[in-house]
């Protein structure tokens, strides 16, 4: 194993739930159940196919022989055709009516959505487990102030709940995302070589609704509901789904990426950190280091699948009128490695948002040395209702805000822009006046309340609704 490339999706980033999902066995079982799902259907139908051999195709299912298979496709060179003769293998009562009217992408096809389905439910299960994480830190955080920005520099304050919820609200249109891809994902059925179902027409002697009736006990024995079908396609199901389904994920590392680069801003700041472990180590040559390394892979692996969800839209808009195969290669990759990277983006967002530490002391700081710029417009209103002139404390102040500002930034001494104020007569403030002005309290707005409403009111019924999968912790491998 460590003379050959080894894939950091399963070894470092992919959950073993996940991994397995896009793994051999999952596919090849899913395969024969859709066989198994066919028989049963022709079956029911009418067509010669017994229940013992239904029987025999159902007790093997988990019976593959992949030597057998590999074997066969070497000689043959198509992966459908090698797992039909492996399973006739083990069933030889049944081997004769295995894949019976059906093309490859029947079981390819319906087992690539069965997957995709299957992967999104985790997804969606992780998802709003990072929701709920937040959820409570932005309601433990809604009163404490802090600097909002806007393009990078100091503006009206904020709290840091409030800016939470921020990432909420992205999360949320995620999840919202999600939950519209897993109502709506649709099977493949049973469409033949071009999509018109001419096999099953012959089998059944022309009695659509037979044929149609094929569809819909399929959909429902592999869990979909009956009416979850794609009503028209080619060979293929359009290639478009993954192209949406990709998207879906895109848009969850966009969220994840604006999360994660927030966060290493903050530590830059020494405001808010990531967890670190009591012996972790931050930089090989500068020990005192505590770099934001969870969030920096959260950036890494977002960039990869937003990249990424380019490959199904390029393959969506070049397939030929009923199918062409250039698609097969690409999607086997793209597919499986964006469920797999955003699995390992959703494990390491629930490992820091179950942990992030916030240093309130610097917050404040940071706040105080930047309050008395955002205080002018209050100290001249409370001058103007002294008798003053609002232009002439204007310019006044104008005056003295450009002095801190020069101490500030070019002899680094600490902002005085209140001790400017306070020595000029002008402005007929003392001390305890300007610092009731300053309180930063005063400058939140409605930031608290807007958590409040926003999680009670929007978030705690989704949360409430899902509570059996919430709690979930991970632990990372590197």
């Amino acid at each position: 194993m460590n003379d050959t490339y080894n894939s950091p999706f399963s070894e470092r980033y992919a959950s073993k739930e996940m991994q397995y999902i896009f793994s051999n066995n999952k596919k090849f079982t899913t395969w024969r159940k859709l066989w198994v799902a066919l028989a049963r259907a022709e079956m029911k139908l009418g067509l010669p196919v017994s229940a013992e051999q239904v029987t025999e195709l159902e007790s093997n299912i988990e019976n593959i022989d992949y030597e057998v298979a590999n074997e066969r496709e070497k000689a043959v060179r198509h992966d459908v055709m090698a797992h039909v003769y492996a399973y006739g293998q083990v069933c030889p009562n049944a081997a004769g009516i295995i894949h019976l009217g059906a093309t490859s992408c029947y079981v390819g096809d319906n087992t690539d959505v069965i997957i995709m389905r299957d992967a999104l439910k985790v997804v969606r299960r992780k998802i709003l487990n990072v929701i709920n994480n937040i959820s409570k830190f932005a309601v433990e955080y809604k009163d404490l102030p802090c600097l909002g920005y806007t393009h990078l520099q100091p503006a009206q304050l904020t709290t840091v709940g409030k800016r939470a919820t921020l990432w909420i609200n992205e999360l949320l249109m995620d999840y919202e995302e999600i939950e519209y891809r897993l109502q709506n994902i649709k099977l493949l059925g049973s469409k033949g070589t071009t999509g018109t179902q001419a096999s099953f027409v012959e089998l059944f002697e022309g009695d659509s609704e037979k044929i149609k009736e094929l569809e819909k006990l399929i959909a429902v024995e592999m869990d979909f509901d009956a009416e979850n079908i794609q009503p028209v396609s080619g060979q293929t199901y359009s290639r478009k789904v993954d192209a949406q389904i990709l998207a879906t994920l895109s848009g969850i590392a966009m969220s994840a990426s604006k999360f994660s680069n927030d966060m290493r801003l903050l530590q830059s700041f020494k405001e808010m950190e990531e967890p670190f472990e009591k012996s972790q180590i931050g930089s090989s040559a500068m020990a005192y280091k505590r770099n934001p390394m969870r969030c920096e892979r959260i950036t890494g692996l977002s960039r990869y699948v937003i990249i990424d969800s380019l490959n199904p839209a390029f393959t969506s808009g070049t397939q030929w009128f009923e199918r062409t195969l250039d698609d097969s290669a690409n999607k086997r990759v793209s597919v499986a490695e964006s469920f797999l990277a955003i699995d390992g983006i959703l494990d390491l967002l629930l490992n820091v948002t179950a942990g992030i530490v916030v240093y309130p002391k610097i917050i404040e700081r940071r706040v105080m040395a930047e309050l008395p710029f955002m205080a002018t417009e209050n100290i001249i209103m409370n001058a103007v209702k002294k008798g003053e002139s609002r232009q002439v404390l204007h310019e006044e102040i104008r005056k003295i805000s450009m002095t801190a500002g020069e101490n500030v930034k070019l002899k680094g001494l600490d902002n005085n822009l209140c001790d400017l104020i306070l020595e000029n007569p002008l402005f007929k403030i003392n001390k305890e006046e300007l610092e009731s002005i300053l309180k930063p309290e005063n400058f939140i707005g409605r930031s608290a309340e807007q958590v409040t409403e926003f999680i009670e009111n929007i978030i705690n019924p989704i949360l409430d609704e899902n509570k059996e999968i919430l709690g979930e912790k991970v632990e990372l491998k590197n």
